[in-house]
């Protein structure tokens, strides 16, 4: 009985894997996938480092007028956020990308995710 089952889970965990190992590669065997997942990743990277930027001035400027320390601290507050959320949005490519490769994922194989 042990050793139908196990022979069983066997046959199951071949047939449900060998699919998923011929699909590993299919991102990379695509024309143009991994230029476009590039592409974009380092598009919305400079699209959030403009906004920082954005922001940033804008608070700074707004800050300038503002008597109420209340509203000053507000303004740190939201410029904490932007600048967090920036590095968040910098840092994340070029850690999928190490990641990746040292897990062996298939999309970090052929797409490259830093923005420079």
């Amino acid at each position: 009985m042990c050793r139908r089952v196990a022979v069983s889970c066997l046959l199951v965990v071949i047939v449900a894997v060998e699919p998923a190992a011929a699909q590993e590669s299919a991102v990379c065997e695509v024309d143009r996938l991994p230029g476009m997942i590039s592409g974009f990743f380092q598009l919305t990277t400079a699209i959030g480092l403009l906004g920082l930027v954005v922001v940033w001035q804008a608070d700074s400027l707004i800050e300038l007028f503002t008597l109420r320390p209340e509203q000053r601290e507000g303004l740190k507050r939201h410029k904490r956020t932007a600048l967090r959320s920036t590095v968040i949005l910098v840092v994340l490519g070029p850690l999928y990308t190490v990641a990746g490769s040292v897990m062996n994922l298939p999309l970090a194989e052929c797409v490259d995710l830093t923005p420079w």
